[in-house]
């Protein structure tokens, strides 16, 4: 099979017009000039990812001057959208997956492409922690799939975790590095492991703060106030989990962590307490600082 080189990218399939996945298209377009298509299960999913798209690039860019409206106009005439997720991969040399964190789903997403995409396409999936090699699996090209997680704010976040599965070739890896470079990324090859590299060590920092909010050493604001100042974080982990909902991710995922790391990947009682009670973090969602105000500092 004839090996895939950087130049060979001209057409780049988003599978999941989220926010991630919106935000990965536009940097695709802006910095690769790639023509891009958005895929999503619904036409108003589509339409609202590429709205998100117009919204940013005249807020954050010409708004302020980073951009003319002509580069603009150029960026977005090189993304549409659609819902035919075969039809688009047929034509696509990288397909790139953002769908929700469910192997499942993810498995099932790629079983299908396999089917409709060009034999040299390579697949990424943008999964921040479940196993490239268990997803690669549901294709029959394990060697051309490879884990390319960027972090949230994609336009600002710096690193792309290049992950390689059990059968990834070192040629979808050099070339998935090499189009992280074009999109002013820098990459940062691994194995495949749970969590990868930056989520796993920063879930263990995580737990220690929620560990020390168990122990009531601190209230949540000075734990999270200690480690900004102290490590130069922008945001602290107990809020970062609050605004993220990350705590109702934890939750969900008990399982797939005790398989990958034994006892140290069990559920945090406070976690699953919260988890319980409902307060599980999110938009509009109470978290673990409403959960020590309300609940726990009246234990």
């Amino acid at each position: 099979m004839k090996e895939l080189k950087i130049k060979d990218i001209k057409r780049i399939v988003v599978i999941g017009a989220g926010l991630m996945g919106s935000q990965i298209a536009e940097l695709m377009a802006r910095f690769g000039k790639y023509r891009v298509t958005l895929v999503d299960i619904k036409d108003e999913f589509v339409k609202k990812g590429i709205s998100g798209i117009e919204e940013r690039t005249e807020k954050f860019f010409v708004a302020k001057g980073k951009m003319t409206p002509e580069e603009r106009k150029e960026i977005l005439s090189l993304i549409g959208g659609a819902t035919d997720m075969d039809k688009a991969a047929a034509t696509a040399d990288f397909v790139l997956e953002a769908a929700t964190e469910n192997i499942g789903i993810k498995k099932d997403l790629f079983h299908r492409v396999d089917q409709s995409a060009p034999e040299h396409v390579i697949f990424a999936s943008n999964t921040s922690y479940l196993s490239i090699t268990e997803i690669a699996s549901a294709a029959n090209r394990p060697d051309r799939f490879v884990g390319m997680h960027f972090f949230n704010p994609v336009g600002v976040m710096k690193l792309v975790e290049i992950v390689k599965g059990a059968r990834t070739s070192e040629n979808t890896v050099e070339v998935t590095s090499a189009l992280a470079k074009i999109l002013q990324k820098e990459p940062v090859p691994c194995q495949d492991s749970f969590g990868f590299l930056a989520n796993r060590a920063y879930i263990a920092l995580r737990m220690e703060a929620v560990q020390m909010l168990w122990e009531r050493v601190a209230p949540p604001a000075e734990i999270d106030k200690a480690l900004k100042l102290g490590y130069n974080l922008p945001m602290g982990p107990l809020e970062l989990g609050d605004m993220g909902g990350s705590w109702s991710l934890y939750a969900s995922s008990e399982e797939d962590r005790i398989r990958e790391l034994g006892e140290k990947g069990r559920l945090h009682p406070l976690l699953r307490l919260m988890a319980r009670a409902g307060y599980t973090g999110g938009a509009g969602k109470k978290g673990i600082y409403d959960f020590y105000t309300e609940v726990l500092s009246k234990w």
